[in-house]
């Protein structure tokens, strides 16, 4: 394993760059090579200010060839192995298979599959080389299980979908903060420094977690609802609000509509009722709306906790409505703001690998989108294939009606609701080929599994939570075998008939992006790798040239003349992105999560992260560090239910659902409710826990409910496997 704090010679090149995992994409830089990097801090850039968790401390382990793919791999008929194979080879095996496919059953019966924490430019040219050189409909990404029914509250409430409409620094000058699903010591823990500096300041914080996690402890006030019910708590604080006379009617009168269907809706919530389905005290939700409207300014913040539900839309809508109905919102140091997850979770879903989305935040669906980015990519518009699946309907659909599958930067074996399942359905195909850094659980069943290169080793925008483009920089050669995301596309593209229009450079994609979302509501035309270095980030939107400002004459890395525009930290302070420029208030109310707990399965299972392991932990779990602070899987429970079991501190625990089965020591603790037990979702194998989790999806966002499934709780023989 390379040593990522080696010592290197301190006159050898340093390369500011930005961390590989979470959507903080923390400002780093590099000096050395593949085997033995240096992480250098990288004190000026505002977002972690130097600082690094201990993922991003260790990313360079990654870079070693010792623990990632080198060369292609084919699978052999003889002898059903993974083989290494010629780049040629590899790519015209797959060539051969997607053509296949289109010729027997037609193009949509090939789908593409991708994930969030691809770069702004290989998500944009996955989905150009889904629509145009395949032609199929059916592509869809891992980030639909992340961020997506936040993405839908944003859209119908602002018009608009940015993580947060305001940049991070922001935070600690607000008067309080509700943390709604967030465990940011564990997840995101150079954030955390944002909410202690706002303690500092005389700020409050409250949070709501059924566990009192490390970050819930840093808390003036931590509610525990049970898991399901975060909607009728945002609807009971909501109903609170008006009938203690806190809402703020000159603000919904002059700048939000839909109010009184909203009012209505919450009313029906009275703080009784909300005690009895969420377990939250009536004192403490009145002690919630006090110090949320007691402050001069205020902030509700969530992350995947409200949001992977088969409600996720409508919890979210709830929680942006207190904050309209209260004037927290289009105001400074005020808003609503959802803390997307994955490293390009928010630049992932604006430029085209999403089912239902264009280059920009078009939508599919529009034609005037649809004619802009086919005169872009220079086809006619009625060729584009129309929305398809979403990301779990796209992955049950396997075997079925789509027969081969292309897929880049995830892992759904280990990170998709029924887990189990999914992996049947991947297993059932005609073809599966796979993009990948390391022989990750999916990568490990397809048929052909293609090396790419990282983040270290490429150059290519990012965009993180706030919405400001970043620029990683390539530091290093990748090794000998190994080739980029573009280059896989550019190639694959040019044996399908395709030979231009797929470039492999990173710079030359994005000027085409920059032409593709001009004028869309994520509009990066204004955005150039020259200012992205220069000013340490570039909020969107971003049009070419700002209207409001003076001429000033061309500028030389923007494609109109005039002054440029200087992008846009803070969004809706003047108007919302709406039609008539008014936030919607969207009448809500609460409903059962899809799978309640019976005398069957009377426990609620909750599924999270820890702070040592990243996501389906494909990466991670490769690194001796990591592993060592978080070696696998647990089951986290109440000493209540413990007693209750029988069960130990340490002993093996089996999690049962509908679906399947996990297994994980007791970790017994009284952080977490008595009728709720929680397991974190990065180990594959009999730890899985999304062998367990539910696939009911969102009606609005497609979003499958992880975070709430009834289980039981078994404890393990001894001679059981």
């Amino acid at each position: 394993m390379p040593d990522a704090t080696a010592t290197t010679a301190p006159t050898a090149p340093i390369t500011p760059t930005h961390c590989p995992y979470c959507a903080l994409q923390c400002g780093m830089s590099l000096r050395g090579e593949a085997e033995a990097v240096e992480i250098v801090e990288r004190p000026d850039f505002p977002v972690n200010r130097g600082a690094l968790c201990g993922k991003g401390r260790t990313a360079p382990a990654l870079l070693s060839s010792r623990v990632r793919l080198t060369e292609p791999l084919v699978r052999r008929p003889a002898t059903g192995r993974l083989e290494p194979a010629t780049w040629e080879e590899a790519l015209r095996t797959v060539a051969a298979g997607l053509r296949r496919t289109r010729t027997a059953y037609g193009p949509d019966a090939v789908g593409v599959f991708g994930g969030g924490g691809l770069t702004n430019e290989k998500a944009y040219t996955l989905g150009k080389f889904a629509r145009v050189v395949l032609g199929t409909s059916q592509i869809d990404y891992n980030g639909r299980f992340c961020m997506s029914s936040a993405a839908a509250a944003h859209q119908r409430a602002f018009g608009l979908d940015r993580g947060l409409p305001f940049p991070l620094e922001d935070i600690p000058r607000t008067g309080c903060v509700i943390l709604v699903g967030s465990n940011l010591a564990e997840t995101m823990p150079p954030a955390l420094r944002y909410l202690t500096e706002l303690r500092e300041n005389g700020g409050t914080l409250i949070v709501v977690d059924p566990r009192r996690t490390r970050t819930a402890e840093q808390a003036d006030l931590h509610l525990a609802p049970r898991p399901g019910t975060d909607l009728a708590l945002a609807l009971g604080l909501l109903h609170v609000a008006v009938a203690e006379g806190r809402t703020d009617e000159e603000f919904i009168a002059d700048r939000t509509s839909g109010w009184e269907e909203a009012r209505a809706a919450a009313m029906a919530h009275w703080p009784e009722l909300v005690e009895r389905i969420t377990g939250v005290g009536v004192p403490q939700l009145r002690d919630a709306v006090r110090m949320f409207c007691d402050a001069e300014s205020g902030m509700v913040l969530t992350a995947r906790g409200p949001e992977q539900h088969s409600k996720g839309t409508d919890t979210v809508s709830a929680w942006i409505n207190l904050c309209l109905a209260t004037g927290r919102a289009g105001r400074p140091l005020s808003g609503y703001g959802c803390l997307t997850g994955q490293g390009n979770g928010q630049g992932g879903r604006e430029h085209g690998q999403k089912a239902d989305q264009l280059p920009g935040y078009r939508k599919l669906d529009d034609p005037a989108a649809r004619a802009h980015v086919a005169r872009v990519w220079g086809v006619e518009p009625e060729t584009l294939p129309g929305p398809g699946r979403s990301a779990y309907e796209l992955l049950d659909a396997l075997g079925g009606d789509i027969k081969s599958l292309l897929l880049m930067g995830s892992n759904p074996v280990v990170s998709a609701p029924r887990a189990g399942h999914v992996e049947e359905r991947l297993r059932s195909l005609d073809f599966l080929a796979v993009a990948d850094v390391v022989l990750s659980e999916t990568a490990a069943l397809a048929d052909v599994v293609l090396p790419v290169t990282q983040w270290a080793e490429e150059t290519g925008t990012t965009t993180n939570l706030e919405g400001r483009v970043l620029l990683r920089r390539r530091a290093l050669s990748p090794p000998p075998g190994v080739r980029s995301d573009l280059e896989v596309l550019g190639g694959l593209a040019s044996l399908l008939g395709h030979e231009k229009g797929f470039p492999s450079s990173p710079e030359e994609v994005f000027e085409e992006l920059r032409r593709a979302s001009a004028g869309g509501p994520a509009d990066y035309s204004g955005i150039t790798y020259r200012r992205i270095a220069e000013e340490n980030g570039v909020f969107w939107p971003c049009p070419a040239q700002d209207t409001a400002a003076p001429d000033t004459g061309p500028r030389d890395d923007s494609p109109h003349d005039g002054a440029p525009h200087p992008g846009t930290p803070r969004l809706f302070l003047d108007r919302f992105a709406t039609d008539d420029g008014r936030a919607r208030f969207i009448a809500v109310a609460h409903r059962a999560a899809a799978e309640e707990t019976d005398e069957a399965y009377p426990v609620l299972l909750t599924t999270g992260r820890v702070v040592s392991q990243y996501q389906s932990g494909a990466q991670t779990r490769r690194v001796d560090e990591l592993n060592a602070a978080a070696p696998g899987p647990f089951v986290e429970l109440h000493p209540l239910l413990a007693e209750r079991l029988g069960a130990l501190e340490g002993e093996p625990l089996a999690v049962v659902s509908r679906r399947g089965r996990a297994v994980g020591p007791a970790r017994i603790t009284t952080g977490i409710r008595d009728d709720t037990v929680f397991m974190p979702f990065h180990w594959p194998g009999e730890g899985r826990v999304n062998s367990v989790t539910n696939p009911a999806l969102d009606p609005t966002s497609r979003m499958p409910e992880f975070k709430v499934c009834a289980v039981r709780v078994e404890r393990v023989a001894a001679d059981e496997p």
